[in-house]
């Protein structure tokens, strides 16, 4: 019995939902004095009505009375009429005189329904289809927010709306009128200087991209119909760019159940099975921003990018987006931050806990991007008093950021040795100046994989120039019981090497040589830590160096030439003894080596000034 009164009220609510309420309608504006001789089936509403009316108006409700002028039957179903009830309702009202406003929220189902009921000049003069178009064309156009109503109204009447050219219509006005404003914002940006020149003042608010949150109210397939149109248009890139963030923040995050922690769990499943509709929504979205980005760098902030490429991981995304993403994202890694880097892994319960494998394909982007500033044939830019090229900045940058994400990961206990090397072999050998950083992180992952092999320690530690670490970190590397005895004795060479070097230098006036010494032996150091462009000059101040101390030397050469032939002529015309004695003599006039005789009564400086006024005057 309580099944029965359950069925009984259920079929009551249906009376009482749409159909009953078009009746309702219905009976306020036909005519009630003449019964209904047809009635009109449509999807979601039962319209009793007359067929004078609509054949007068309706090409289409004309030739199906028509068909049935013989049946008894007065039943027509038109359940494919787009828009429905509401829409044919409209129309009906229409056919009867009633007169009713078109707005921007109804004139596509009117252009649509006129079209599929054909209620158009062939059928009646100043027709339901010309009127909507007319309203189109003359008001819609005319106004961006109307256009993205009627895109939103669309929504429902594709392919019609399509067909009938509704969407691309609004699409291409929308488009021009954004770049209308933006060129009037532009110019109302424009201020003479002090100097009475004309410039555009950058710090102005840009008024001309408020259009920005309207488009994020469209589906997405219509958005990106929207934003390629205005691309073509010339809309500012910036612009663009700030369009995708606001879109994919509304449908990211604050509709995505990625995002809510309490459905985490289910989440997973979701992820891995591919069912949820919703995450296929999202995959489609991010694919589609993705296509969408423009291709000027700094267009969109880099931490946007990473967060649509952790989307595109979570979603499993095409793999052509993740690419791009990877590649965009390389191209000004400089920029980014150590918590952009930290990327989860999602998709295996053992793996790591970080996305290495997408970190190192950003990474290999960034060391293979092309430098077409450098020209290696210019000599004067390798001067050492220009200043350090971008590149070679952005390469400073980047190998601390590597360094501190290497030592963020290095305690996971699920990665293996060989994906923390390739991260940490990535750059090129000179992008480290200091490696102090990557002794961190290699000493954190030794110390988190205690039970890792001789071999393996020594492999990983052969990253490290112990010659490039600071005086701190190469203290600490000689007393770290971690590390491999070759490496201990490499850090307490390079300490010693240090420390003579230092000791060199405080008596280089003293001694020249060493200074000389010491001064190649950081010079090599420096010339592993430099871009190839700043290696060069240094190269070239060195072979400038070097060719000075040949002219010394031939120099040299030349006087003890010069004096072998004086002392061969003395061996002819003196005794031995008297030759012995000249020989001694002339042989402590010269100075090899800067150092004077201990013996001699003279001072160091005075041997050094006899020396050169004798190169001199024999030059």
């Amino acid at each position: 019995m309580d099944k029965n009164n359950h069925l009984h009220q259920q079929q009551q609510q249906q009376q009482l939902s749409l159909p009953k309420c078009s009746r309702q309608r219905c009976n306020e504006w036909i005519f009630r004095d003449v019964p209904s001789d047809i009635t009109i089936e449509v999807s979601g509403g039962m319209f009793a009505l007359h067929k004078f009316p609509l054949v007068s108006r309706s090409g289409r409700i004309r030739k199906l009375v028509a068909e049935r002028r013989d049946s008894e039957n007065s039943r027509i179903e038109l359940l494919s009429l787009p828009g429905g009830a509401e829409s044919f309702e409209l129309a009906a009202k229409f056919c009867y005189g009633i007169n009713f406003e078109i707005t921007s929220g109804n004139v596509a189902q009117l252009c649509c329904v006129s079209d599929y009921l054909e209620m158009n000049e062939e059928f009646s003069k100043d027709n339901l289809g010309c009127r909507a178009e007319e309203y189109l064309e003359s008001v819609v156009c005319k106004n961006l927010e109307m256009c993205v109503e009627v895109l939103q109204q669309c929504e429902n009447l594709l392919p019609l709306a399509d067909e009938l050219k509704i969407v691309s219509r609004c699409i291409d006005a929308i488009a021009s009128k954004a770049c209308v404003e933006q060129i009037a914002s532009s110019f109302s940006r424009l201020e003479y200087s002090s100097s009475g020149r004309l410039h555009m003042n950058r710090q102005a608010k840009c008024e001309g991209d408020w259009w920005i949150e309207d488009l994020s109210a469209l589906r997405i397939d219509l958005y990106q119909r929207v934003i390629t149109a205005m691309k073509c248009r010339g809309v500012r890139p910036e612009s663009i760019g700030a369009s995708l963030v606001n879109y994919a923040q509304k449908e990211l995050t604050k509709k995505s159940s990625l995002w809510n922690p309490s459905n985490q769990q289910q989440q997973k499943v979701e992820l891995v099975s591919g069912s949820s509709t919703t995450a296929a929504h999202e995959r489609l979205v991010v694919e589609t921003i993705v296509s969408l980005l423009p291709v000027e760098k700094l267009a969109v902030p880099i931490n946007f990018l990473f967060g649509v490429l952790r989307s595109a991981v979570m979603l499993d995304c095409s793999v052509s987006s993740r690419l791009d993403l990877e590649r965009r994202i390389g191209s000004q890694l400089d920029i980014a931050t150590l918590d952009d880097l930290l990327i989860p892994s999602f998709r295996h319960a053992g793996d790591t806990l970080f996305d290495v494998d997408t970190v190192h394909r950003i990474l290999v982007n960034f060391s293979q991007q092309d430098d077409s500033d450098e020209d290696m044939d210019d000599a004067s830019v390798f001067e050492s008093e220009s200043p350090p090229s971008p590149s070679q900045t952005a390469l400073f940058k980047v190998s601390k950021l590597v360094d501190n994400y290497l030592a963020e990961i290095a305690p996971d206990a699920n990665l293996k040795l060989s994906k923390f090397m390739v991260i940490a072999e990535t750059l090129p050998a000179h992008a480290r100046t200091v490696h102090d950083g990557l002794y961190r992180a290699i000493d954190i992952y030794l110390k988190a994989h205690q039970g890792l092999s001789d071999p393996d320690k020594k492999k990983l530690t052969k990253l490290i120039d112990f010659q490039k670490l600071s005086q701190e970190a190469g203290a600490h590397a000689a007393q770290n019981e971690r590390l491999p005895l070759q490496s201990i004795v490499q850090v307490l060479y390079f300490e010693q090497l240090r420390l003579r070097n230092a000791l060199c230098t405080s008596y280089a006036d003293e001694d020249p040589k060493p200074l000389h010494q010491s001064w190649r032996i950081s010079s090599g150091a420096l010339s592993a830590a430099m871009s190839p462009r700043d290696n060069y000059a240094s190269l070239r101040r060195e072979n400038r160096e070097l060719k000075l101390e040949l002219a010394r030397l031939r120099m040299r050469l030349n006087d003890l030439e010069k004096e072998h032939v004086h002392m061969k002529r003395d061996m002819q015309k003196s005794h031995s003894l008297n030759f012995m004695s000249s020989f001694s003599r002339k042989i402590g006039k010269l100075n090899f080596f800067g150092h004077s005789s201990s013996r001699g009564s003279s001072s160091p400086s005075k041997h050094s000034q006899r020396t050169d006024s004798k190169v001199i005057e024999r030059t």
